[in-house]
């Protein structure tokens, strides 16, 4: 199937003023696809009978969104609102809950993981990694529910699935079923806090990689502990993931340590991180308890982050939205992006490090050859649609349109 994406307005350069950029300049193009690629991008592409085409209507064509971390597997989303409860023994307090709440949630956990990704390719993201909860209360049920969920939208999305022991993989004595998780299509092997919920650093990362090892998955762990203890899990991971020459990819999702350390520790630990090619996810969390990591400098010096909404509303948080263009409105405040130029570069990390303008202003994205995967938005620019939180009307996903909004284009939010 061809498709053609008609009178699209593409980013081709920034605007100068001096030696500052005071905007973005914009052009009208035809777009191509052909087998879920860009194929031709053209000033003007005659329409052929056999092609279907998407009418732009001169919004522009961004790249479309990847959820780096999301849990689809339990959640209050779609159903009757309900508040968490107080914390009362840190990461404790949820395990203990968890432990009651998570078999009785188990009739409507596919219902609302459905609706989940619907959200959130309404929010216009064609990749989701979620994190699937394995613990000796519900075993592997959760990584069985994901699965058929997300095979469900294998035509529109592509994913990831971490095995996640939530209650200490040691704490739990869920080795056996993360190793059943891996076997069933779990595709990375995940791991939390082994200093407090383990009590055993060493162990708990080393079982962690071996599992991985063994079946040839990708890690991804939560790592929460703060100060130097966050730091020294860090580099015990590190060590043994020298020990193992793991090769695979590793994520350290919220990776807390970050937002405390400063000067030599920090730059020590950054240099380090970026030699073994380790990303970071993290939320942006903005609260009192909950530093913003240093996202610019880890970016700035190799290391790759990207945004993920961690829940959309769960017995953890009643934040999540599921909406990314919001995330990034959030991170270019706290970090206090007000130029065109530092706004629209924050684009990179929701789209996995693609931006339709390069650091030095020269156009890189679409070209032919790319993957079909973009948002047709309301707005004038990167900068426009984070800063003023433009809206998505098309998802374009292997070069399919998977969801539209029938909204009338007023521009209203510029």
């Amino acid at each position: 199937m061809k498709r053609l994406i008609k009178q699209a307005q593409l980013e081709t350069g920034y605007q100068y003023d001096n030696d500052f950029i005071v905007g973005t300049t914009i052009a009208p193009f035809d777009i191509l696809i052909e087998d879920g690629q860009f194929k031709q991008i053209a000033p003007m592409i005659e329409i052929e009978p056999d092609m279907e085409v998407i009418e732009a209507n001169g919004q522009l064509l961004l790249p479309s969104f990847r959820e780096m971390h999301i849990h689809i597997d339990k959640t209050y989303f779609s159903g009757e609102w309900k508040a968490p409860i107080p914390i009362t023994k840190g990461i404790l307090t949820r395990i203990e809950e968890e432990q009651t709440l998570l078999p009785k949630q188990l009739p409507f956990a596919k219902e609302r993981a459905t609706k989940m990704v619907q959200h959130l390719i309404a929010h216009g993201h064609t990749h989701i990694r979620s994190h699937c909860n394995v613990d000796p209360q519900i075993g592997t049920k959760h990584i069985d529910i994901t699965i058929e969920v997300l095979e469900s939208f294998k035509e529109q999305i592509t994913y990831d699935i971490v095995a996640f022991p939530q209650h200490g993989l040691l704490r739990s004595a869920v080795e056996p079923l993360m190793r059943e998780a891996m076997e069933k299509g779990a595709t990375h092997v995940g791991g939390v806090d082994p200093a407090i919920v383990d009590r055993a650093t060493h162990q708990s990362l080393e079982t962690m990689i071996q599992i991985a090892k063994d079946y040839d998955k990708h890690i991804d762990i939560h790592l929460h502990d703060r100060d130097t203890l966050g730091e020294h899990e860090f580099h015990v991971m590190m060590d043994l993931l020298e020990k193992h020459d793991f090769k695979n990819n590793v994520t350290i999702s919220h990776a807390i340590a970050l937002s405390d350390l400063q000067g030599e520790p920090l730059e020590k630990l950054t240099k380090r991180l970026a030699s073994f090619n380790i990303d970071v996810t993290t939320t942006v969390p903005i609260g009192q308890n909950r530093s913003t990591i240093p996202i610019p400098y880890l970016y700035e010096n190799g290391v790759h982050v990207s945004v993920g909404h961690d829940s959309l509303t769960d017995h953890w948080s009643p934040f999540g939205t599921g909406d990314t263009i919001q995330k990034l409105n959030v991170l270019i405040e706290r970090f206090k992006f007000i130029d065109e130029y530092r706004i629209s570069q924050s684009l990179k990390y929701a789209t996995g490090g693609i931006t339709p303008l390069n650091a030095e202003g020269q156009q890189v994205w679409p070209k032919a050859g790319d993957a079909a995967n973009a948002l047709l938005v309301d707005a004038v620019s990167s900068a426009h649609t984070i800063a003023r939180m433009c809206p998505i009307t098309t998802v374009i996903s292997k070069g399919a349109v998977i969801h539209q909004e029938n909204v009338e284009l007023k521009g209203a939010y510029r």
